[in-house]
């Protein structure tokens, strides 16, 4: 590990998107030495502090290697992915190719370019369908999702490259995470779609009765938890969530408390590779990473709904 008194480096894979600028403000924050990695694809350069090194780059251009090889990161934190079910499921050829194949790459360089460690990642879509309780990490992963498997198979990878090659890890499964620059798509993007709809005068749309759950997870709670890997939990896995439930229509409710006279919302049949429930048991990662999450629900659509009604 870096030598007291020299910044130690982290290398930010979707740095200048919705949760990956959040870390990398917090990084620089607390005096890491940042670099970020990113496509542009869904991210905006405008989210970085502007000395902060941006490589505007797919994690699959050969180029990373360069980018590995010259920067030598202490460490890697790893949010680069395909985060759109949905799209995973009409496209799952891709969807390998962003979070699988990609991931491949990135470990195979941070092993031959002196990589300390990888924070990872992961997501509740790899439990799959589970009953309506409070989910550990010991629980049967079983993803009806192709989105779910390319965000578990990776795990494998990360774990065989650090009994292989000594390469520390930690893996974060993320519960629905929402917040400011949060794109219309992945797992917790309900809350900027709804948001944005429901602003507009649009009626939201909720797929299914509305009953299905989920645990939602503010974006600087988990930008936090990346930050306490960096030192903590290592070559361990943890949900991070609030291990609440919410109800989509009561996530409805409780947005349009912000709203004088918010749009009724329009329901439509279930889609395919959405799960019943989320709920994520955040224990171990409150006891290991010594990390708890302080956003409550209201605050972090409270934060949500300032940030959209100023774009």
């Amino acid at each position: 590990m870096a030598k007291r008194g020299i910044k130690r480096k982290v290398l930010v894979t979707g740095g200048a998107g919705f949760i990956g600028s959040h870390i990398v403000e917090l990084l620089d924050e607390q005096k890491y030495e940042v670099v970020v990695v990113d496509n542009l694809s869904t991210g905006n350069p405008r989210y970085l502090p502007l000395h902060v090194k941006l490589y505007e780059m797919d994690l699959q251009n050969e180029e990373i290697e360069k980018v590995l090889r010259v920067e030598k990161p202490e460490i890697v934190i790893h949010q680069a992915a395909q985060v759109d079910v949905q799209k995973s499921m009409k496209d799952p050829f891709t969807d390998a190719e962003n979070n699988l194949l990609a991931t491949i790459r990135l470990l195979t360089y941070s092993h031959l370019y002196g990589v300390k460690k990888i924070i990872y990642a992961s997501s509740c879509a790899v439990y799959g369908e589970t009953a309506d309780c409070s989910i550990s990490e010991s629980f049967p992963i079983q993803p009806i999702s192709f989105y779910g498997v390319s965000k578990y198979i990776p795990e494998f990878y990360i774990k065989l490259f650090s009994e292989l090659y000594g390469l520390s890890y930690t893996i974060l499964r993320y519960a629905n995470v929402y917040g400011p620059r949060q794109t219309p798509k992945g797992e917790g993007g309900v809350v900027s779609i709804f948001f944005k709809q429901m602003m507009s005068g649009q009626s939201p749309y909720i797929f299914g009765d509305g009953n299905q759950t989920r645990d939602f997870i503010y974006v600087k709670d988990v930008a936090m938890a990346n930050v306490l890997a960096i030192t903590k939990g290592e070559n361990g896995v943890f949900n991070i969530g609030r291990n609440e439930k919410t109800s989509i229509n009561e996530l409805y409710r409780l947005m349009s408390s912000f709203l004088q006279r918010p749009p009724e919302p329009i329901y439509q049949p279930r889609r395919k590779g959405d799960i019943p429930y989320s709920r994520l048991d955040n224990s171990k990662a409150i006891n290991n990473l010594l990390w708890k999450p302080k956003y409550s629900l209201i605050q972090g659509l409270e934060e949500s709904f300032k940030y959209y009604f100023n774009c």
